[in-house]
């Protein structure tokens, strides 16, 4: 992943990622949950949300810079303008939501487009294990 970032003027190595996901996933619990170790019960649809954390990279110090997205279709003009400055993507689903899952790959196909690439730095994650009890089936789709 280090050959993705970029410096600042301090010479630490900074990456842009990006969490997209359909409206409900879990998109802010999950980067909340990542940069302060808090879970996050209440739900509380975003616009747009910016975090920075600290951490290792192969031995160095690096700054994460994470953009949390609207998952809400009437934001979806925003989606491109974050999608051309992101240097990697968390895609979420719910467990809980098929519907979820069928949006992923709507998401991956705009981010291919928008970078003009074949591939490119994507984690797919399935949100809400722990509501087990309401998971729905997901095929194999992949």
């Amino acid at each position: 992943m280090a050959a993705a970032g970029w410096r600042d003027g301090s010479g630490q190595e900074k990456y842009r990622l990006v969490v997209v996901g359909g409206g409900g996933v879990g998109k802010s619990a999950l980067t909340i949950q990542f940069i302060q170790s808090y879970f996050v019960t209440d739900y509380d649809p975003t616009i747009e949300d910016s975090y920075t954390k600290q951490c290792v990279i192969d031995d160095r110090a690096a700054r994460l810079d994470i953009l949390d997205t609207a998952g809400q279709e009437e934001f979806g003009a925003m989606r491109e303008q974050y999608m051309r400055t992101g240097e990697g993507f968390l895609l979420v689903f719910s467990v809980t939501d098929r519907g979820s899952f069928e949006e992923i790959y709507k998401f991956q196909r705009q981010i291919l487009r928008v970078k003009d690439r074949d591939e490119f730095p994507m984690i797919l994650i399935g949100n809400k294990a722990d509501l087990d009890h309401q998971r729905q089936h997901i095929e194999q789709s992949c």
